[in-house]
């Protein structure tokens, strides 16, 4: 009996260090798994080489040639003049695209008036911020307000967007460059009348 426990006593004293060295070795994977997972998930949020998880551009510009048709009492070219914008970085579809929302104050000279209007224009551009990559195209469509319209047109437009430019991170800290060319059109949503235009903008883009 007395050597049957000594066995077994001993069977249990060899086996222990066996059992807790296979735990220490589950645990310490389980660790590094979740910390290799927590780092890459992180990657997807912060800017990668020459991109940038959010960012916001400011430009100024104006049109290279432009066209308005039914506007007023005759068709007109050179009407389009300044254009002031705003535009943000909302958000990404991985390795694919981003989601941006525009804002444009746009002036234009009639022979009527002067007429001043806001757009604010939902973009899909690509590819996305974080490739680095410099170059991009996008297009987007929205809503445009007119602040001051000339007599019986319409206060409201449809909007739509077709741009190419290039954007670079971090010339000077968080502040970089941007420029863009394009089509900035319109369609009076209340009367007749469009405007199709061909547009040159540059600024400052701010990543963060």
């Amino acid at each position: 009996m007395s050597r049957l426990f000594i066995l077994v006593l001993s069977f249990l004293i060899v086996s222990m260090p066996v059992g807790a060295k296979t735990v220490g070795n589950k645990k310490a994977d389980s660790y590094f798994k979740k910390r290799k997972k927590s780092s890459s998930s992180k990657s997807r949020v912060t800017a990668s080489a020459g991109g940038a998880a959010h960012y916001l551009a400011l430009h100024l510009g104006g049109y290279l040639d432009d066209e308005s048709y039914s506007w007023g009492n005759e068709n007109k070219d050179g009407v389009g003049k300044m254009s002031l914008g705003l535009t943000y970085r909302l958000g990404e579809w991985v390795n694919s695209s981003d989601m941006l929302i525009r804002v444009d104050i746009n002036s234009f000279g009639l022979p009527e008036g002067n007429t001043t209007k806001m757009s604010f224009i939902p973009m899909v551009t690509f590819p996305d911020a974080n490739s680095g990559f410099p170059l991009y195209f996008g297009a987007g469509v929205g809503l445009g307000v007119f602040f001051k319209q000339i007599e019986s047109e319409s206060a409201l437009s449809l909007d739509y967007q077709l741009v190419a430019g290039a954007r670079f991170f971090n010339v000077l800290d968080s502040i970089g460059l941007f420029m863009e060319t394009g089509l900035k059109n319109h369609i009076h949503l209340l009367s007749d009348g469009q405007f199709n235009g061909v547009f040159v903008s540059a600024g400052t883009v701010f990543a963060f």
